[in-house]
């Protein structure tokens, strides 16, 4: 099976025509050099990129990159015994390449190159189709998802990519970036264009943007969700962050921009942004053009009007759970406005409720009787607390919590992910997650303390075992409560020293409820199935 889309008709470039793109000098000759009397290393053409080369096909380009361990030129011999037609690498990656026999390309940094090239080899100079990216901590996977059952409701073909899958009308692949590298983001819209989809949808993540892997594409309108406390072991700071995902509303990245003021980053995304941009909000008094007002929160999903900045109303219906996932859907149809779809088409396009599942997110375990339960794909304070007060708003009984935290994952917000535990749950029970290469015991005391310290009265209990600790929640809730199970979503296996130990926290979620003596069966109006 492929992990990646490509295009069925690549289209070759000549290496020397690629060179000049590039502004820099054609290649020389490899070690060997050519055949006598044959055609320069200029004229030998290639038809797509890769960066590893297990990805390679013959008569592509494979771009060697520095590495943490070794230089990516070292492996050039073998990149042209899978087919590799050249290499392109940077002056310290020159001498190994040029030991292949492969014809090479010097640039000054391969990866700021690899958009230019990955566009030019791919053909996403310009696209048939409108293309959608959305940015900001959280709501971006929900969002894509939201934006995709739109244009489905359009009678669009659609493509997406998403930390779940990309997806082109009805082909979907496992995703393994959230954004993917510049190579396979163009080979995926180029493979969108050949398909004929009429609209397209990207996460696109503040390290997709800060390391070149979105250059080269522009999309027609740039959606902001929020920002909060993460990733702030990839980033100095939390306005270094902000720049990064604020990158995306400038002419280069985006013709347009949709904004949310839910965040009081909002304002300063839209204060940096050199492209139009229109704002959304949950919050009346934030004085966004286009307004969320939650109406109904149910365990089946979430009910809300949309206001436009001309008046027109929207009823949005969603299997969603919370106030976050309103506004993530008002951001969605904001969104597709901007891209210049008639009022009309999206007031079709909303009737009635909207048919979209985000795989992962608030995936409903529950059984027929007993407490409900939520596994979700979580991993940050500011996510906690959306959820847990979702589930509070229809909750008939006490609120828990199962939390861990990634080891060798941004350390800083352990603390805050106790805190907020323990703000917004009455029981808080902290388990082991993916502990990686980490020791879990300190993963955990920095939850436990921050819960503790939190001043809040919440019942706190520390249990290693995630097994033991969904039991453990579901006895304290009681029959009329709610668990929330925060951080594996739908994933089948937890990351322990490197190896994927087999593990469904959503399976096991059902088992503890049927071993607790509940009913078999589903009561879920949500996704009762996990997406294995």
């Amino acid at each position: 099976m492929p992990h990646a889309f490509r295009p069925d008709r690549p289209r070759p470039v000549r290496l020397d025509v690629l060179a000049r793109a590039l502004g820099v000098d054609g290649p020389g000759d490899g070690a060997g050099g050519g055949a006598a009397g044959g055609p320069g290393p200029g004229a030998v053409p290639v038809a797509g990129l890769a960066l590893a080369t297990d990805e390679l096909r013959p008569g592509m380009l494979f771009a060697a990159l520095p590495g943490r361990v070794a230089h990516g030129a070292q492996y050039a011999e073998v990149a042209r015994d899978a087919g590799a037609a050249a290499v392109l690498t940077d002056p310290d990656g020159q001498a190994a390449a040029r030991r292949s026999g492969l014809p090479v390309v010097v640039v000054p940094d391969v990866r700021a190159h690899l958009g230019a090239v990955a566009r030019l080899l791919a053909g996403t100079e310009s696209l048939p189709f409108p293309l959608f990216g959305v940015t900001g901590t959280n709501g971006k996977t929900s969002t894509v998802h939201l934006l995709d059952a739109l244009m489905r409701r359009l009678g669009w073909r659609s493509a997406i990519s998403s930390t779940i899958e990309r997806r082109v009308d009805d082909e979907s692949l496992p995703s393994a970036l959230t954004t993917p590298e510049a190579p396979e983001l163009h080979a995926f819209l180029a493979r969108a264009a050949e398909r004929g989809v009429d609209g397209a949808a990207l996460e696109v993540s503040a390290q997709g943007l800060s390391r070149h892997r979105t250059d080269g594409v522009r999309f027609d309108v740039a959606g902001f969700t929020n920002l909060s406390h993460d990733h702030l072991d990839d980033y100095a700071d939390m306005d270094e962050y902000l720049a990064a995902k604020a990158l995306l509303f400038t002419p280069a990245r985006s013709r347009a921009g949709v904004v949310s003021l839910d965040s009081p980053a909002g304002r300063r995304v839209v204060e940096r942004a050199t492209v139009p941009v229109t704002t959304v909000s949950t919050d009346p008094a934030a004085g966004a053009d286009w307004t969320v007002l939650v109406r109904e929160q149910r365990p089946d999903g979430t009910r809300s009007t949309l206001t436009a900045p001309d008046g027109t109303t929207f009823d949005l219906d969603l299997p969603l759970l919370g106030v976050h996932m309103a506004a993530n859907a008002g951001l969605a149809v904001a969104m597709l406005a901007t891209a210049g779809v008639p009022v009309a088409a999206l007031l079709d396009a909303t009737e009635g409720r909207l048919d979209v599942v985000v795989p992962g997110r608030m995936a409903d375990a529950s059984a027929a009787t007993g407490p409900r339960v939520f596994v979700d794909f979580a991993h940050t304070p500011d996510a906690f607390a959306k959820s847990l007060q979702a589930v509070r708003a229809f909750a008939p009984g006490r609120v828990g919590i199962v939390l861990g935290a990634d080891g060798d994952r941004d350390p800083s917000k352990r603390a805050a992910m106790g805190v907020v535990a323990a703000e917004a749950a009455d029981v808080v029970v902290v388990a082991d997650h993916h502990p990686r290469f980490e020791a879990p015991a300190p993963i955990r005391a920095a939850i436990v303390e921050g819960a503790r310290a939190s001043g809040h009265d919440a019942l706190v209990v520390e249990e290693p075992d995630p097994a033991r600790a969904i039991r453990r929640a579901i006895a304290e809730v009681g029959d009329d409560g709610v668990v929330y199970w925060a951080g594996p979503g739908l994933t089948d296996y937890r990351d322990v020293r490197g190896v994927h130990v087999p593990y469904s926290s959503f399976r096991d979620a059902q088992a503890a409820l049927a071993e607790a003596g509940h009913l078999p069966g589903a009561r879920c109006e949500l996704a009762c199935e996990p997406s294995m």
